[in-house]
């Protein structure tokens, strides 16, 4: 019997298969000759591809035969120094990157990695600030400047923010109204609340949760697999492993800025083609930052990326 169906979970060498948008999963295995066609990814199937099968008899474990063409993905190297690559999911209609302004603690250049890696690579990213419980309840004085920034800082990229409590329910309406539209991947760091949001989509669901760790602030690592869910209300979100560090993948010095939405909007105004925007007289971008229409805390990332590309960290 042969058909066609989307890569729901990949655990090593073994899968499971669905014929979306029906639910009933099978197993899967992989022909030995598309483990050659993957290239430097460690996963030449990902969660979310959609793959041709063949199963011997009706008991027979389905073989993956061939990958159907992506139309998108998301794709990272596991350190900067790494040569090889992972494919996080692949045919996402959305990427919401989960994050928080503490506990753990809030990193932009780890959030501007994910955002360029989204522009990359066709994934249409929505930003989620997680447990407004903790930064407006007591807290609210302290973080009220932060989170004045954080907005300033996307609203400036043209990026969307949803506040959101997974504890409180805050901001679930608005994940779920999105989440009625295709396959949604939720991504972050470690500790930020992702599997909490999915279960508070359904509580019937349960991805693995852990506390943060007291000694350093940051989340523990929960979930192992990358996975796909359909909630309750047939939406299908694929949880993801919490990273900790996130290498961009071949990126030269003059693509980098292509990326940054508010960057490319300016870098039409500069005095020279191709501008680094570092040094150059006449750069429209360094003008936009100083005339706050572009966030500082995002051009320092900018640079950040170009220095780990001098290095060859983006080969």
């Amino acid at each position: 019997m042969k058909g066609t169906a989307t890569v729901i979970k990949h655990t090593g060498s073994h899968y499971l298969l669905s014929e979306l948008p029906q639910w009933e999963l099978f197993p899967a295995v992989l022909r030995g000759r598309i483990r050659l066609r993957g290239g430097s990814a460690t996963n030449p199937v990902a969660v979310g591809d959609i793959v041709d099968y063949e199963t011997d008899g009706p008991e027979g474990t389905a073989a993956i035969t061939a990958v159907h063409p992506r139309r998108n993905y998301l794709i990272r190297k596991s350190t900067n120094l790494s040569r090889q690559n992972h494919v996080i999911a692949a045919n996402i209609d959305r990427a919401f990157l989960v994050v928080t302004l503490a506990f753990p603690e809030l990193k932009l250049p780890f959030l501007d990695r994910l955002l360029v890696t989204c522009e990359v690579y066709g994934v249409r990213p929505v930003i989620v600030l997680n447990k407004t419980d903790i930064f407006r309840g007591e807290f609210a004085e302290d973080f009220a400047p932060v989170l004045d920034n954080f907005h300033k800082i996307y609203s400036l990229a043209g990026y969307d923010v949803i506040e959101v409590s997974a504890r409180t329910g805050e901001g679930i309406g608005r994940i779920h109204a999105l989440c009625a539209e295709g396959v949604s991947l939720f991504s972050g760091e470690s500790g930020v609340g992702k599997s909490s949001i999915i279960k508070a989509l359904d509580p019937s669901l349960d991805p693995r949760t852990a506390e943060i760790s007291d000694a350093h602030l940051q989340g523990r690592h929960t979930t192992t697999f990358y996975e796909m869910y359909r909630t309750s209300a047939g939406e299908f979100i694929i949880d993801t492993p919490g990273i900790r560090g996130f290498g961009l993948v071949d990126l030269t010095r003059e693509e980098i800025p292509l990326y940054f939405p508010e960057m490319l909007r300016e870098s039409r105004g500069c005095r020279f083609t191709p501008c680094t925007h570092t040094h150059e007289p006449g750069c429209a971008v360094k003008l936009a930052m100083e005339e706050g229409r572009i966030a500082p805390e995002r051009y320092s990332s900018y640079l950040g990326m170009l220095e780990d590309s001098s290095e060859g960290k983006y080969r």
